[in-house]
């Protein structure tokens, strides 16, 4: 491989290199500051160009090292998405698939795929939003328009592999390349590239069977969307059967502006019973089935399952139903049998990781644990024995990112492992270098602080890397492995060309800071100041929350959202992440554990009660507002400190936790049957009657996630109490209707109306 020729390559030609490599694009320009100020409006945060500025997504380097590629928006249009690659060897960024070419018109996307983007929080987003490389890095395989489609990097022609109503969802290359397989229908296809007949490999799937397909709780609860996986020798490929008939059938109403549906959905409320899974192993060709053995206790979670590198055997992790043990198992795929390596428990709950990963030289792996307060590195056996942690300490191993591993690249030869995690700072992700045999501590690779997602070539000799902090736009940068920055990918500087560049002179100010909880743990904040905020006037001050489990939100990122809009309007915006909001090791998570809406508040408090001793903030003039769980914190907060607030607003708000589903409550508050205590204490109704402040409650009545049904159930209950409120609900709207651009404008503006009547 010509690696290093290409680096020199990539070096003279990238586009938007800057003579100095460690010059922040961020920074590139100030000219702008003797500018008038723009007004940035709500319906900028939609309009086209992208905001933010040209922003690579799903960024990945080809097999061979010869480019990178990724997904981008038009910029008329910055949810229709394209591919797009950059060829380090000539410098040149191109287009390679335009979405509308292929599709003209509007997408036909079965429900399934809907559900599937709603889960992966791309709703919104149409055109190529996922690909896949080929393991040669000669083809591309993505979906679009329910259909699957193969581009051929040298001839640059793209084939159409199916054409069919059903739709086809989670389309993969197998590990050596001959198949593409994909689900239809509930089952597992498979295609041969060597002849484009397609096989069927499984054969029940309809109704209640799923075969492949990641159930809702995998998807929307454990970061896992897929449901099969292909051996490393392509070989066989395993599966997850998924029988729903355990599980109660609930009625969802969804409501649209002109009709309604109503859904007899397979729902797992908490305390009730899971969908039933089994893992099989079956060959290309869809013969010589068989079945795992995973235990006899059937009410597990199968939150992930690997191959070993000689495909000989599975690396299966079994959960149990109170999410207090995780086991590693090792799974015979021909006869089907198992044994534990290793087994985590915890007096709470176990969070769980993408950080295993098998060694080429040796039969090793290496795997992360939170057994010591803190994620961390070890280094096991492939028989499961310990042989020694790779890193320690009060910081932890954590991606930037959901369903990605923080365990970026192993250099077997060279003594090396690459990570990402929070060492400097619990704000950000930086990337690190380690010694494998642990005789080397972590040493900061990457330079600018902030936030670091990167992704090394297999060959590790350079990284591509995503980065942002609160004054640098998201950028794409060319690394080698030791961080230098060899140029910019996408420089995005925030130059007279960019499309934030009008509204930079106006910009907020941003500050970090710390409290202190009462049980001595720092809980950071940041402050949005109004530009030309003046230290000798009082402003009102709104709360931004979100405050759940694994809910950071206090980072060093670029933000120009509705957050912002707030600031510009004469606000300032305070966020302080409480206990519990994750990354900060176990301690920090704990308190929630079987009690929720209680410690989070206490929190909350010490935040307020910093902004009511500061001499610019009006005490009488503080709101809060938050999204699902915020939206349950803003209630928990207006209801149990009467007299605090000034106004709130609560969007999809979770009101009642039996309404929510297994896997993500009972791993908090265990089942209601075993905790009533917990569930009433956590529920927001036994507080509403104190609700003393204007509230503004909004709703998307179609949500699939945070049912309706909650905030129904509160309408009543402030009804019955007789509490003024407001609300504002969207036909036909989910969970995630502040992506779309049609509803997200206008709850904004909604939002801001209501805040300006209230506070100013």
């Amino acid at each position: 491989m010509r690696t290093n020729l290409i680096l020199v390559c990539t070096l003279l030609a990238l586009s938007g290199c800057s003579p100095d490599p460690e010059q922040s694009p961020g920074a590139a320009d100030t000219a702008s500051d003797s500018e008038d100020m723009a007004n940035l409006e709500i319906a900028r945060l939609y309009a086209a160009p992208d905001l933010d500025g040209p922003s690579p997504r799903g960024v990945k380097i080809s097999p061979d090292s010869t480019r990178v590629t990724f997904m981008r928006g038009k910029e008329t249009d910055p949810l229709q998405m394209d591919l797009w690659e950059y060829n380090l060897a000539d410098g040149e960024m191109r287009l390679l698939v335009d979405s509308t070419v292929l599709v003209p018109g509007d997408e036909a996307l079965s429900e399934e795929e809907l559900a599937r983007r709603e889960r992966l929080r791309i709703v919104g987003q149409r055109g190529i939003v996922s690909y896949q490389f080929s393991p040669d890095g000669e083809r591309l395989l993505f979906p679009l328009n329910g259909d699957l489609f193969l581009y051929d990097l040298g001839s640059r022609e793209t084939r159409q592999l199916t054409d069919t109503d059903a739709g086809e969802t989670d389309p993969k290359f197998s590990s050596t390349g001959r198949y593409v397989s994909f689900i239809r229908n509930q089952d597992l296809f498979a295609i041969d590239l060597d002849s484009f007949d397609e096989r069927r490999l499984t054969r029940d799937g309809g109704g209640l069977i799923r075969n492949g397909m990641a159930e809702f709780i995998a998807q929307e609860e454990m970061d896992r969307y897929t449901g099969y996986w292909w051996a490393p020798d392509d070989s066989a490929a395993a599966f997850i059967r998924v029988d729903e008939s355990p599980v109660h059938v609930a009625e969802r109403f969804e409501i649209h502006a002109e009709d309604f549906k109503v859904y007899e959905q397979r729902y797992p409320a908490t305390g009730t019973p899971n969908a039933q899974v089994r893992l099989g192993v079956v060959a290309p060709d869809g013969t010589d089935l068989r079945w795992m053995d995973i235990g006899e206790d059937t009410d597990i979670y199968l939150p992930r399952v690997d191959w070993f590198p000689d495909s000989r055997f599975l690396a299966v992790q079994r959960q149990s139903r109170d999410q207090q043990t995780l086991d590693l198992l090792k799974v015979h795929a021909r006869s089907g049998e198992s044994r534990v390596l290793l087994t985590e428990t915890s007096d709470t709950w176990i969070n769980l990781h993408n950080e295993l990963a098998f060694l080429e030289s040796s039969p090793q792996f290496i795997w992360s644990s939170e057994r010591n307060g803190h994620a961390h590195l070890y280094l096991y056996d492939n028989d499961g024995r310990l042989l020694r942690p790779l890193t320690a300490g009060d910081w932890d191993v954590v991606d930037g990112a959901r369903a990605r591993s923080a365990l970026l690249h192993i250099d077997e030869a060279g003594d090396r492992v690459f990570v990402t995690g929070t060492l400097d700072s619990p704000m950000e992700r930086n990337v690190y270098e380690l010694s494998l045999s642990g005789d080397a501590g972590p040493s900061r690779i990457s330079k600018e602080a902030g936030w670091h997602m990167a992704d090394f070539a297999d060959s590790g000799e350079f990284y591509v890397d995503s980065f942002n902090n609160a004054a640098t736009p998201p950028q794409l940068g060319l690394h080698r492995a030791d961080g230098t920055r060899i140029g910019f990918i996408e420089a995005n500087r925030l130059d007279a060309s960019h499309p934030y560049h009008p509204y930079k002179a106006s910009r907020p100010s941003l500050g970090f800071g710390t409290l202190e909880a009462e049980d001595g743990q720092a809980l950071y904040y940041r402050m949005l100041k109004p530009a030309g905020f003046d230290a000798g006037k009082r402003y009102p001050v709104i709360v931004y929350v979100y405050g759940g489990p694994m809910g950071q939100n206090v980072t060093n990122e670029w933000s120009a959202g509705f957050n912002e809009i707030l600031a510009r309007n004469g606000f300032i915006v305070f966020t302080i992440d409480n206990r519990g909001t994750g990354f900060r090791g176990t301690a920090f998570d704990a308190p929630l554990y079987h009690r929720l809406g209680e410690v989070e508040v206490r929190d909350q408090m010490v935040g307020v009660n910093y902004l009511k001793s500061l001499d610019f903030v009006d005490p009488a003039r503080i709101g809060i507002w938050g999204w699902s769980y915020g939206g349950y914190m803003t209630l928990m907060s207006l209801f149990t400190q009467p007299g605090v607030f000034a106004a709130g607003v609560s969007g999809a708000p979770v009101t009642d936790w039996t309404l929510y589903d297994t896997h993500y409550t009972e791993r908090y508050l265990g089942t209601p049957q075993g905790n009533p205590e917990g569930y009433e204490a956590s529920a927001v109704f036994p507080y509403a009657k104190d609700l003393a402040a204007p509230l503004l409650l909004i709703h998307g009545m179609a949500d699939d996630n945070v049912l309706f049904t909650n905030s129904t159930k509160l309408m009543k209950a402030l009804q019955d109490g007789g509490r003024p409120f407001d609300v504002m609900t969207y036909p036909g709207s989910k969970h995630g209707l502040t992506r779309v651009p049609a509803t997200g404008e206008h709850v904004f503006a909604h939002i801001l109306r209501f805040f300006q009547q209230h506070l100013q």
